[in-house]
């Protein structure tokens, strides 16, 4: 309950929630991506131990996607350097994150085409240096900033774009990690005002000659497209949405036991989708672990791709059917539903589900 009172608060305030980051600390729950030499719980796909950590996030999820998706993007960057970090940049990084709880995001928006309102270009530039690289620009939709110590960053050599909108090859995109308390990194709070979400803090960040070491430099340029990290990491994002329907589920399920309405065959039959959606976006998530801990890692990406456009379908259908039975007294404030709507509305905007389709598409033409 003290969770969910501090949820309409970050929401409200649109506030990183440090508070629940340090409960989550504490828990020792943001070590749980990082392998077990370095005082983890080692979740996550390549360990052959997904469905756990998936689990943590939906179960946050279904108290507050704002902070599932904060979560998920920490427990998605330890993933990263685990997979991509060498024993140093392990040994220093974790440590951080084990002893102080330091917080970690990935940051790669960087959108071409700008806004009606946007009087400034959006993306980052790198000017290789003795040592390392000098980083301007700016990113957006910066996931947890001001709350987060470090980001990894996708920069293009070429030019701007991030990994998600370069029109040039992957073989020059690098993960840089990138502390956030250097006095070049600027957060722009005013650009973050969305309807939902807002307590990602996924604001605008500017970056005015910030210098990145070799040192803090993760895998080879390119290695992030290649080995289809993006598709790794779709499911993830699927639990989350899973545990926004969980919520919605579970508010539905209450309001009914107070209203004794169990009997109304409209709400039995939209009780029984709810459910019956929510199973089978367990079946989808529980599929794709298996292929991982298989290690069927082709089949795998392509399986989780297919779940994360499932479950976003359903979970939006399991909501309304929430507000269906409900009526709109579920949308008034201080209910979750009203939050939940919002957050997962404009979450699942993530990737649009025409593109995932299309992804999906393309695997079974073989294009």
């Amino acid at each position: 309950q003290v969770h969910k009172t501090r949820a309409d608060d970050y929401d409200q305030r649109a506030i990183f929630p440090s508070q629940t980051f340090d409960d989550l600390h504490r828990a020792g729950l943001l070590c749980a991506a990082v392998s077990k030499e370095f005082g983890g719980l080692e979740l996550g796909p390549y360990h052959g131990a997904a469905l756990p950590l998936w689990m943590i996030t939906r179960r946050l999820a279904a108290v507050d996607l704002s902070l599932a998706r904060c979560y998920e993007g920490h427990a998605n960057s330890m993933v990263l350097i685990d997979a991509l970090g060498n024993r140093e940049q392990k040994q220093r990084f974790y440590a951080g994150v084990r002893e102080r709880g330091e917080v970690w995001a990935a940051w790669s928006g960087e959108p071409q085409t700008p806004t009606l309102n946007e009087k400034t270009p959006v993306g980052t530039r790198l000017t290789r240096v003795d040592g390392g690289y000098v980083i301007d620009g700016s990113k957006v939709f910066a996931t947890s900033a001001g709350g987060a110590r470090w980001a990894l960053l996708l920069i293009h050599l070429l030019g701007p774009g991030g990994a998600r909108h370069a029109a040039f090859a992957p073989d020059g995109l690098l993960l840089l990690a990138c502390e956030l308390t250097d006095p070049s990194v600027e957060i722009d709070t005013s650009w973050w005002n969305p309807i939902g979400m807002r307590a990602t803090a996924s604001h605008r960040v500017h970056f005015r000659g910030t210098f990145v070491s070799d040192a803090q430099c993760l895998g080879t340029p390119g290695q992030y497209l290649r080995d289809g990290f993006q598709t790794a990491f779709a499911p993830h994002y699927a639990a989350s949405f899973l545990g926004a329907a969980d919520g919605a589920y579970e508010y539905a399920l209450a309001y009914l036991n107070r209203q004794d309405r169990a009997g109304d065959p409209y709400v039995q039959h939209r009780i029984a989708k709810m459910a019956i959606h929510v199973q089978t976006c367990e079946l989808w998530l529980a599929q794709v672990a298996q292929l991982w801990r298989d290690k069927a890692y082709k089949e795998a990406q392509q399986a989780g791709v297919r779940a994360r456009f499932v479950v976003e379908q359903l979970a939006n259908e399991v909501v309304q059917h929430c507000i269906h039975i409900c009526g709109a007294r579920s949308l008034l404030r201080p209910s979750p539903v009203e939050r939940i709507l919002r957050d997962l509305s404009f979450y699942s905007r993530h990737d649009n589900a025409d593109h995932v389709l299309a992804t999906v598409g393309r695997s079974l033409l073989d294009k």
